[in-house]
């Protein structure tokens, strides 16, 4: 089968490989329909994370089952499925809790950007739709594996209510499905952080109600202008520097929250600062499985359509050419299609 691997900084490369098979009686593998570069792949490849060795990419998919290991029940060859990028087997007391994220089991799907792949803890991984969908409908079912999940968790860490006031740092495929997760909870207000054009426009298309240009302390004060010197209630923090945090807390009134789902890159919040800003934090690698069942409803009823953040689709083959574009932010997020 043919697959992405990452040999270094820069160095993608598509190529055939063994093909995906059932390891543990748990196990499925699925036929990708569709999968996609994701903004947090950009790390290694910019160099900011290392790569001592070749690495198979690619952690958001849907597809349809090809096999199943003989302890899988629930799920079925030939049903569409959607999974999450978290690995959790949904049983352990994190996972009822609705932590699935912090499985006991826990750990990351990688290899997804390929023709097959190998979904461990299948029952508890995979979400299978009422038939196949639509195909006009997969690119935003493929978002709510992920992006539009980690979004969602954004605002729901954030604790984004009826009526509220929220502002989104970042204009990615994160942030912006974070705008419309904060429409969809309910916000009376959403202010968007962004300078590209292009992703301001999306933005405003998700449901924000303001778009804010500017960084660090002249994008607080422009927060703070269109607050009245308050701040917001939620933020919704969704890129992982130092600056975007440090934006993300400061924009925040007292008593607000902000929920950060940007993988975090040298972050170091000011204690003292922190300390008077009584300002809540919530956030790490999002629950995607948790809120699954709900966003594919709201997607095949009509409700969101995420997949708009997929401004290019390439074949697989092309897979070099679509982390170039997202590195040079000629495009926001690439579908691949196997």
């Amino acid at each position: 089968m043919r697959a992405v691997t990452m040999y270094g900084p820069g160095d993608v490369r598509a190529e055939r490989c063994d093909d995906a098979k059932i390891l543990r009686p748990t196990d499925a593998v699925v036929r990708t329909v569709a999968t996609c570069v994701c903004g947090s792949d950009l790390w290694p490849y910019r160099g900011a994370d290392p790569v001592t060795e070749p690495v198979r990419m690619g952690h958001e998919y849907v597809g349809v089952v090809e096999e199943v290991g003989p302890d899988v029940a629930a799920i079925r060859p030939g049903q569409f499925v959607v999974g999450s990028f978290c690995i959790a087997d949904n049983t352990c007391a994190n996972c009822r809790n609705g932590w699935q994220s912090s499985c006991r089991q826990l750990d990351f799907m990688n290899a997804c950007q390929a023709e097959y792949i190998r979904v461990p803890y299948a029952d508890g991984m995979l979400v299978a739709t009422d038939g196949h969908p639509d195909a006009s409908l997969v690119p935003s079912l493929l978002a709510v594996s992920d992006v539009m999940g980690t979004g969602w968790y954004a605002a729901v860490a954030a604790e984004v209510r009826p009526g509220s006031t929220v502002v989104v740092v970042g204009d990615g495929a994160v942030g912006l499905c974070g705008v419309i997760a904060a429409k969809e909870l309910g916000a009376e207000r959403i202010i968007a952080m962004s300078r590209n054009e292009t992703r301001q426009e999306l933005a405003l298309h998700f449901g924000a109600t303001d778009i804010i240009a500017e960084r660090g302390d002249d994008g607080v004060a422009g927060v703070q202008e269109l607050t009245g010197g308050i701040g917001a209630d939620s933020v919704l923090e969704c890129v992982g520097t130092d600056e975007s945090m440090e934006q993300a807390v400061r924009s925040a009134r007292p008593g607000g929250n902000v929920g950060f789902v940007g993988v975090p890159h040298d972050v170091a919040l000011a204690s003292h600062e922190l300390f008077f800003s009584q300002v809540g934090l919530r956030g790490g690698p999002a629950p995607v499985r948790r809120f699954l069942p709900d966003l594919i409803d709201r997607v095949l009823t009509g409700r969101i359509d995420p997949g708009k953040v997929f401004d290019l689709e390439l074949p697989l083959e092309k897979a070099a050419e679509a982390y170039r574009a997202m590195y040079e932010r000629r495009a926001v997020k690439v579908l691949l299609q196997p």
